[in-house]
């Protein structure tokens, strides 16, 4: 990923919370047919490895899976808030009119070798701890017990899990901090009129617009 000095968030607690939030990643790995990628939710474990750890699992049907290779390196890419941002935003269009479009973005890339496990008690834990994380905010959480036993074998056959030993992690804050003060201000002010100040992209701009 091209990361411009400015753009680049190396903070990795601060990558491991947003990997967490946003969950939902994209899994890239390079098979017998070429590139091919899977949108899945991940777990992080920080306590392993250097950088944490990633699992998931894949549909035992998918491509993906079946083409596997131990070990290959993976790309899993998590993508934040985003956002249009238009020129008309910005106090430099009304002084020179030089200005461009853009789109502002949070973006966390990891790489590590993947592993893949069809254990049926490793895919029951993996399973069960990812159905509690997203589970945890209802007040009647539903948990794999609550499905018949019988039935939760059947889908686990179904499965085969995946692991990747995070060993480089990259983040990316695109959010107009290469612009001049009133530019800042233009683009904060721009996304809160359109999007509403509870959105995820405009919390996050002014966060770290007002930091910088």
């Amino acid at each position: 990923m091209y990361v411009p000095p400015h753009f680049r968030e190396q903070n990795l607690d601060v990558l491991h919370e947003t990997i967490r939030r946003i969950a939902l990643g994209t899994v890239v790995t390079l098979g017998p047919d070429g590139l091919i990628g899977s949108h899945v939710p991940m777990l992080l474990d920080t306590s392993k490895g250097e950088f944490g750890t990633l699992t998931g699992h894949l549909a035992k049907a998918n491509m993906q899976a079946k083409g596997a290779d131990e070990n290959v390196e993976a790309l899993a890419m998590f993508l934040g808030p985003e956002a249009y941002i238009t020129p008309n935003w910005y106090a430099t269009k009304q002084e020179t009119g030089k200005v461009v479009p853009t789109w502002n973005y949070i973006a966390v890339h990891a790489y590590g070798p993947i592993s893949y496990h069809d254990d049926a008690d490793w895919l029951r834990d993996m399973v069960s701890r990812l159905t509690d994380m997203h589970e945890a905010a209802n007040a009647a959480p539903w948990g794999i017990n609550d499905a018949p036993e019988p039935f939760v074998q059947s889908q686990l056959k179904g499965i085969i899990g995946f692991e990747i030993p995070i060993a480089r992690i990259e983040g990316k804050w695109k959010l107009s901090q290469n612009r001049p003060a009133a530019d800042k201000e233009g683009v904060m002010s721009g996304i809160e009129a359109r999007d509403g100040t509870a959105a995820p992209i405009s919390i996050v701009t002014r966060e770290k617009l007002s930091a910088s």
